[in-house]
């Protein structure tokens, strides 16, 4: 294995640089601990603490209990009582699938530190992962009440909704997402797909604008043309819209299917070089290949 060549060093400087831009990379994490630095953990100070608590997570992550529990006992040694130790412990429980324990956990977490946010989205995690949608909304929104620029939690409470068939506030935390971003293409593309889906003119027009102010902040997005197209034309065809929306729109619809269809065209022609390119290796025989 690769990482036997690893020096104890280079492993820890990487475990480092993955933690501080907050990436996990659990399979690789597990096999540079497993055969290179937990032989030289005790070389590494302080920062073993944190080393141990990253393996903990990855080898939760693989479901490598056998890995993660002796790092977690180790670390509930150094530092009992410690909050992120019992989280770590419910991540255990999580992975062990007793929920109900977890969340226990969770809770006596939240009591102690109101401020904790890692224990409040752990818990809406387990209970999504239990089917709990409703518990996880109120929970999740409890939560935004106290973060309210947590874009990765209305991302989240905008699935959970549209989970249950509410549009009208799923549409809301995409709102607020766009206020906060308002140069993400796939925030108004998603915003927009959300109004499209509700149906009726006014909301047509409304994604039909969004779908329209995402293909300009990105004339790359494809599902945001489609989109455009398709608004476009059941706003042309209602009975209710004016002969001059009509023409407009229906301009529109024609320059979006215009640019889906160059789109295509020039992928069909990448792909078809692509394929000639195939077919000449392909023609080679082993000898020649190398």
């Amino acid at each position: 294995m690769a990482t036997l060549d690893l020096d104890w060093e280079d492993v820890r400087d990487q475990l480092r640089l993955w933690r501080e831009d907050n990436t996990r990379h659990s399979e690789e994490v597990i096999d540079m601990w497993t055969y290179c630095l937990k032989h030289y953990k005790h070389k590494l100070g302080d920062e073993r603490w944190m080393v141990e608590e990253q393996v903990v997570i990855a080898g939760l992550d693989c479901f490598r209990l056998d890995v993660a529990e002796p790092c977690l006992i180790s670390i509930n040694e150094q530092f009992p009582g410690s909050l992120r130790v019992r989280k770590l412990k419910a991540m255990r429980l999580e992975a062990l699938e007793r929920f109900d324990e977890a969340i226990d956990i969770y809770d006596s977490i939240i009591r102690q530190d109101e401020t904790n946010s890692t224990a409040r989205k752990r818990k809406v995690a387990v209970l999504r992962g239990q089917g709990k949608i409703p518990e996880a909304i109120r929970e999740l929104t409890e939560y935004l009440k106290k973060f309210m620029s947590d874009g990765e939690a209305w991302q989240e409470l905008c699935d959970l909704y549209l989970k249950e068939g509410d549009y009208s506030k799923a549409a809301f935390c995409m709102e607020e997402l766009i206020l906060t971003n308002p140069h993400n293409h796939l925030f108004y593309t998603r915003y927009a797909e959300i109004k499209y889906t509700q149906g009726g003119l006014e909301n047509m027009e409304m994604a039909r604008s969004y779908f329209s102010q995402a293909v300009k902040l990105n004339p790359n997005n494809m599902r945001a043309l489609y989109g455009l197209f398709l608004s476009c034309t059941h706003v042309a065809s209602s009975s209710k819209s004016t002969v001059q929306k009509k023409k407009e729109t229906q301009r529109l619809a024609a320059w979006a299917l215009k640019e889906i269809e160059e789109r295509y065209s020039k992928c069909r022609t990448n792909t078809m070089e692509g394929t000639n390119i195939f077919e000449t290796f392909g023609s080679l025989s082993l000898t020649d290949k190398a």
